[in-house]
């Protein structure tokens, strides 16, 4: 299986966020970004992107990558049955400040009739969607029919509305994604913001992830931190 690279960087929310919590004309400019956004919103696995009338569902399984050794975390997705003639998977290496994680995906759409604003189903209607379209391997992944056993006891985390700005970088193309998320307290919102490019070039993500790292400290926008978004979602909800 060859998965595809994705870099992913925080970035300082106080550097690049103005009063409004968007993203500042300096930004937006830099990158060649519109002033207009799209909206993101992630409910437990489900996906809701404006102007789009489906829900995304994604199951997703995470291997840790040691030492930047990918070809271990490969070969461990490969003796789980996660392998090149396997076509429904997605693999793909999570590319952070240090970290690196490897992530097989299964997606799959759900109809959501009736709605046309950026609502998410409830906890049953969840459920139902996520069990129903499981495929054999999540839910036979420890023993017969634990997947949608998990899921049907599962709760809701979120929802959370993101918002993504797309633009270019050195002819690639950059996502820029604000994150509200609920501060550990629970009193308040912590800003989370992400920069992101995708490629299937294993060196140009090595070259590309540095050098954006050095472009993004010469503007004083670079956060040096690692961070999974679902895991703190977890945490926060």
């Amino acid at each position: 299986m060859t998965p595809e690279y994705e870099v992913k960087l925080l970035l300082n929310p106080i550097a690049v966020l103005g009063p409004n919590k968007k993203l500042t004309r300096t930004v937006l400019s830099t990158f060649d970004m519109p002033t207009s956004v799209t909206k993101l919103n992630i409910h437990a696995r489900i996906r809701k992107t404006e102007k789009e009338d489906d829900l995304e569902l994604t199951y997703k399984k995470r291997y840790a990558i040691i030492g930047g050794d990918i070809e271990v975390a490969l070969t461990t997705a490969n003796n789980d049955g996660f392998d090149a003639g396997n076509a429904n998977y997605e693999a793909q290496v999570e590319w952070g400040y240090q970290k690196h994680t490897l992530s097989i995906s299964y997606k799959k759409k759900a109809a959501d009739a009736g709605n046309t604003g950026m609502d998410l189903p409830g906890t049953s209607d969840s459920c139902a969607m996520l069990i129903g379209e499981a495929s054999d391997k999540f839910d036979n992944w420890r023993c017969s029919n634990w997947g949608t056993g998990a899921l049907a006891k599962s709760r809701i985390f979120g929802p959370v509305l993101a918002k993504r700005s797309i633009g270019t970088w050195e002819g690639m193309r950059l996502y820029i994604e604000v994150w509200p998320i609920r501060n550990c307290t629970g009193t308040g919102i912590d800003y989370l913001v992400e920069a992101s490019f995708k490629t299937k070039d294993r060196m140009i993500a090595s070259t590309k992830h540095d050098s954006l790292i050095s472009y993004l400290e010469g503007k004083g926008w670079f956060l040096k931190e690692d961070l999974l978004k679902t895991q703190l979602i977890m945490e926060r909800y």
